[in-house]
């Protein structure tokens, strides 16, 4: 069962938050054309599930090496090299994930104390502001996890996982 949620558990989040927008935001479109009416809760949840979306997305992208690099560098260098270089931009992205969750967490906490609510849905804004440390809370779990098989690879002499190619 654990290893079906690490292999897949922002898929399955990166789903329901995708056809939560895709349908709410269908809604709004077939209201406000048909019916010339359009309601500010909609405009919310497609917002926030978009937020979510990102977040959540970019800690997926992390756990498949798929974020946006520079790599021509990797084809002049050594494989070890190439670990140590993948294990210093992870441990670069700890730091700065480390520090968003911190800096994040501070912002729910006082959304929590002074209890601000949405303007439409009048839900508590604590839910939609935890989206930034949820999502750089998954970023540090998959990075941890890199920097595992990256140092089991660097150890054993095997060549770091690069992640799929966009151009080869």
């Amino acid at each position: 069962m654990l290893k079906i949620l690490n292999e897949n558990a922002e898929r399955w989040a990166l789903l329901v938050f995708y056809i939560l927008l895709v349908a709410t935001m269908a809604i709004e479109v077939l209201r406000r054309e048909i019916f010339a009416y359009s309601s500010i809760w909609g405009e919310e949840v497609v917002r926030y599930a978009f937020i979510y979306l990102a977040w959540i997305g970019a800690a997926a992208a992390v756990r498949e090496r798929a974020h946006i690099r520079i790599d021509v560098i990797f084809n002049y260098i050594s494989n070890r090299s190439k670990t140590l270089l993948y294990i210093f931009g992870d441990l670069v992205m700890m730091a700065v994930a480390v520090l968003a969750v911190y800096w994040s967490w501070e912002t729910v906490a006082v959304s929590w104390k002074f209890g601000s609510v949405s303007h439409g849905l009048r839900v508590s804004m604590v839910w939609f502001l935890m989206a930034v440390p949820i999502g750089f809370g998954l970023m540090i779990f998959r990075l941890l996890q890199s920097l595992k098989r990256d140092v089991a690879d660097l150890i054993a002499g095997r060549p770091v996982f690069e992640g799929a190619k966009l151009f080869d």
